[in-house]
């Protein structure tokens, strides 16, 4: 019995994001060939072509992969959080911390901005700023942060400030020490947003 062509495409699909990530994960980008990953999966170059257009269109589903696995981490830890304020920093701080981790450090904070750019550009951003706008128009409102700030404008920064701190800590040579001290400075810069009793 033949599958329904719609889950062939969607398995295609996966296997070549699959080889991908493990090739960029642990040799990088650069060194990644589009021949070895794509035998590793068992398809052709002409796979990847039809289904992501280049190597480049691969990392970026790649990294909208592990976008998606990166914002369910976050969620889960500031979900446990007992005020809307702590949840705010701890979803920022966990980000950050996440480039502690070997693969993401290499995707996402290294490889992806060398090769698309700001990451203030890529498609999954413009949701990240809507969200952080939502939380510091809430904290507005419920009279915790500053009353006198645009909640959109500080979103952008704070998201610029966060993925400049995991990038930080994903090019340096001690990548937990920097951490510490990255998520101190962050922590210290999202305090001045608050509204003094």
């Amino acid at each position: 019995m033949h599958r329904p062509r719609k889950e062939m495409i969607a398995e295609t699909r996966a296997k070549l994001i699959a080889a991908a990530r493990h090739a960029f994960g642990t040799i990088g980008y650069a060194d990644a060939s589009m021949d070895d990953f794509t035998a590793s999966a068992g398809l052709t170059r002409g796979a990847l072509y039809h289904h992501f257009g280049d190597k480049r269109g691969l990392l970026q589903a790649v990294i909208a992969e592990i976008d998606g696995e990166m914002a369910a981490r976050v969620n889960e830890v500031a979900a446990r959080a007992p005020t809307r304020w702590q949840h705010f920093v701890d979803e920022c701080t966990t980000y950050i911390e996440l480039a502690l981790e070997p693969e993401i450090q290499r995707i996402m904070f290294r490889d992806a901005p060398a090769v698309l750019g700001d990451p203030a550009q890529w498609p999954n951003a413009s949701a990240c700023t809507a969200s952080m706008t939502d939380h510091l128009t809430r904290l507005q409102e419920e009279g915790v942060v500053v009353a006198d700030l645009d909640p959109e404008t500080t979103a952008r920064l704070i998201n610029g400030a966060s993925s400049q701190a995991a990038q930080r800590i994903a090019n340096s040579q001690d990548p937990e020490a920097t951490s510490k001290k990255a998520v101190a400075a962050f922590k210290q810069l999202l305090e001045g947003l608050r509204k003094q009793p």
